[in-house]
């Protein structure tokens, strides 16, 4: 059984993808400084505070779960899109998709007294409909606090990628993700892994974000958590990753719901955001971007 790796924040996304291929895991350490840390705890704490605890033992019930944070945080925006894991996340995903989306983004707090989580793969989210071998996620969790055994760490099977689905892990072959705040823990959704039981005094918080293959059903809609009023300030690229582009030739486009023959009927979705895609002018940004201020779209 391979042992969880442990990497430099100067590890290159080919280094990550690979060992993520290969052993389903890896930790990468030391990628947020305090700065950046002390920015996102700023921006999502006010939210994290006022979230409930999970309602049945899976979510956890001494454990919170705080989305949207694309919509409410720049800080997380930015950790989004940091370049050495989105890259990774595309060498590993490509292979079976033409665009990368964004699955999931969701702070977790394990508070104190909570007992382990069941073991689990995160593909299993959209059932056991899914090829083997085709890999449909990229996960990650940033540990915004320090991550202990004691604490809640993430409870990880390295290997467990290669395994068949019936196969269960015993006591001796599950680790610990243990880093320090700023790291972060970097897993397919093939990989057999749970949260850690806390047992300290102080709860321990990291920031689940996920990309998946464009063509699948995201965990978390996206564009219902950061709706086009909201995304629409964003970098085009955050923008496309969100969800708001095209995932192949025929995957996205919709109808302006504007009068007849107000409009054309089949737009891309970056129309909403710059109104000049594949040649039409300012009048029908115009048009559809007043409709959404209105929360007609």
């Amino acid at each position: 059984m391979p042992d969880l790796v442990h990497l430099s924040a100067k590890a290159s996304p080919n280094e990550i993808r690979d060992i993520v291929e290969r052993d389903g895991a890896v930790i990468v350490e030391g990628v947020l400084n305090s700065e950046a840390l002390a920015k996102l705890k700023s921006e999502i704490m006010p939210y994290v505070e006022a979230t409930d605890a999970g309602r049945d033992d899976f979510t956890g019930r001494k454990t919170t779960r705080t989305g949207a944070l694309v919509a409410r945080s720049e800080a997380c925006r930015d950790i989004v899109m940091n370049k050495a894991i989105l890259k990774a996340a595309e060498g590993f995903l490509k292979p079976y998709c033409e665009k990368v989306q964004l699955h999931l983004t969701q702070l977790i707090r394990i508070m104190p007294g909570q007992a382990k989580q069941a073991l689990h793969r995160d593909r299993l989210a959209w059932g056991g409909f899914l090829p083997k071998n085709l890999e449909p996620q990229f996960n990650t969790i940033w540990a915004v606090t320090d991550f202990t055994k004691e604490n809640g760490a993430t409870q990880v099977v390295p290997g467990s990628n290669n395994w068949d689905p019936e196969r269960k892990p015993d006591d001796s072959e599950v680790q610990y993700a243990e880093m320090p705040a700023g790291s972060v823990l970097v897993y397919s959704g093939s990989v057999i892994h749970g949260g850690g039981a806390n047992t300290s005094d102080a709860d321990r918080m990291g920031l689940n974000i996920t990309y998946a293959l464009g063509w699948l059903r995201q965990e978390e809609n996206q564009y219902l958590s950061c709706p086009p009023q909201i995304a629409r300030e964003f970098d085009p690229e955050l923008q496309a990753l969100l969800g708001y582009s095209m995932g192949s030739y025929a995957l996205g486009y919709f109808t302006p719901p504007t009068g007849p023959g107000e409009n054309p009927e089949v737009v891309p979705p970056e129309f909403l955001f710059n109104g000049k895609v594949a040649g039409w002018g300012d009048d029908l940004y115009e048009s559809v971007s007043e409709r959404a201020d209105a929360g007609g779209l």
